[in-house]
């Protein structure tokens, strides 16, 4: 290969390793502590002695409506991150959530990684979501969550495209795991709350370990009766001041 060539063969792959970069990099807003720092809007760090409370891949006809139930004893209102697949499939349960009060938000119409994707993809998967949540719940989502939280140049393109504002979360349970219990998903929350948080739970375990919701829904009364004591309020994003 001759030295023009080369030099070509050279600019061509920093090109593409500066896209790939450019894609990626907003990716490392994995790194949480970070992220609620240097990014806050984007982690949902809002109002503080409030608490957003969050619940992706919903909705479900098994683990929504337990849930709903919950959150209405304990006069809770959340924000439900919804998968337009997940919408199509169950439409009352989606209509139910805004019934009772709730806000609905998009999670993606399929459960897949923006990093794998363009931006033409995740554009049409988050307006088709959009577009299918507003529909058969009769409520017009604002934000958006990427799946797996996997945030990429993509996601950003698609949220502006699509006209919803990207967020995702301070304090997790990491209740999608199969090892997860009541217990561990209030310590995990209590380990990593910071003041105006945004907590990730599930309440459809259609990503998840089968039956981890069960664990979701027993957190609850513990996650309220430490916030109580903590004097913190609870609602959705849209209290929230972010």
């Amino acid at each position: 290969m001759n030295k023009a060539a080369t030099a070509v063969a050279a600019g061509a792959a920093a090109s593409l390793a500066a896209g790939a970069l450019a894609h990626l990099l907003p990716a490392t807003s994995s790194l949480r502590r970070f992220r609620n720092r240097c990014l806050p809007a984007l982690s949902g760090v809002g109002e503080v002695g409030h608490v957003a409370l969050t619940f992706d891949d919903g909705p479900d006809p098994l683990s929504t409506v337990p849930v709903l139930d919950a959150l209405d004893g304990l006069g809770w209102r959340a924000t439900f991150f919804m998968l337009g697949e997940m919408t199509a499939a169950y439409p009352d349960v989606g209509r139910e959530v805004v019934r009772r009060g709730h806000e609905v938000a998009v999670h993606g119409y399929a459960h897949s990684s923006h990093i794998r994707h363009g931006p033409t993809w995740a554009t049409r998967d988050v307006m088709a979501a959009r577009d299918t949540i507003a529909e058969l719940t009769g409520a017009q989502p604002q934000w958006v969550r990427p799946p797996y939280g996997a945030l990429s140049t993509s996601t950003l393109i698609a949220a502006r495209r699509a006209g919803l504002a990207p967020v995702l979360w301070t304090t997790w349970g990491r209740d999608w795991r199969p090892e997860a219990t009541p217990a561990s998903i209030v310590d995990d929350i209590s380990s990593t709350l910071v003041p105006g948080a945004t907590v990730l739970l599930h309440d459809s375990d259609c990503t998840s370990a089968p039956g981890s919701w069960k664990a979701t829904l027993a957190a609850l009364p513990m996650l309220a009766e430490a916030w109580a004591g903590a004097g913190l309020v609870v609602g959705p994003l849209l209290e929230h001041g972010v």
